[in-house]
């Protein structure tokens, strides 16, 4: 790949982790900035002056965590959370399941979710709220669902797949399980419980 890389995680830019800007010959006039492996990756034309990386780095920088801000506000607190619930029940599971709560919790480091049938509470993992909407509903219709069917058999499965967006949901979450194993020597094994 042509274009060198250079880490520019130092001042006031590493407020949101490390930062890596990476030149490019092929790249002319635009710049890209993502998340990638908890450090944010900004790609730039390799003619651009070190002034012009830092002014770019820092506003490709901004934009990212702007976006961040207003993606975590759409999640809102619990209230949200439950409102979000009802109507991914109502959507998917023909309204059957309606818990007693719904809400965000910061102890939960080994699961996505967890659901008590017995009181109709469910709980997510507090880390959720950096994923994708569509990852989030899934982890809510994989909890409503214990709330017909507690066990992780057929049925449930079933329950689980009228979500549209379930096998992408799991797909991005054992890809974010898989990348969090090899960087701490382990398999956690519990996605959603």
């Amino acid at each position: 790949m042509p274009g060198s890389t250079s880490d520019s995680s130092r001042g006031p830019l590493s407020t949101s982790g490390p930062v890596e800007v990476r030149r490019s010959a092929r790249r002319r006039r635009t710049v890209t900035a993502y998340q990638e492996s908890g450090r944010t990756v900004v790609l730039i034309p390799a003619a651009f002056t070190p002034a012009e990386e830092r002014r770019w780095v820092a506003q490709m920088v901004a934009k990212l965590q702007t976006r961040e801000e207003r993606r975590r506000r759409s999640l809102g607190g619990d209230e949200e959370l439950m409102g979000r619930a009802r109507a991914l029940s109502a959507a998917h599971l023909d309204g059957v399941p309606q818990p007693a709560s719904v809400r965000w919790v910061g102890n939960q480091q080994r699961r996505w979710g967890s659901c008590t049938p017995a009181d109709g509470s469910i709980r997510l993992s507090s880390r959720l709220r950096s994923m994708p909407e569509y990852v989030v509903d899934y982890v809510l219709v994989h909890e409503l669902a214990h709330l017909i069917e507690p066990s992780h058999d057929a049925r449930f499965w079933a329950l689980v797949a009228r979500y549209p967006r379930a096998e992408r949901a799991r797909g991005f979450l054992e890809g974010v399980e898989s990348v969090r194993a090899d960087g701490a020597g382990g398999d956690d094994g519990d996605l959603v419980d």
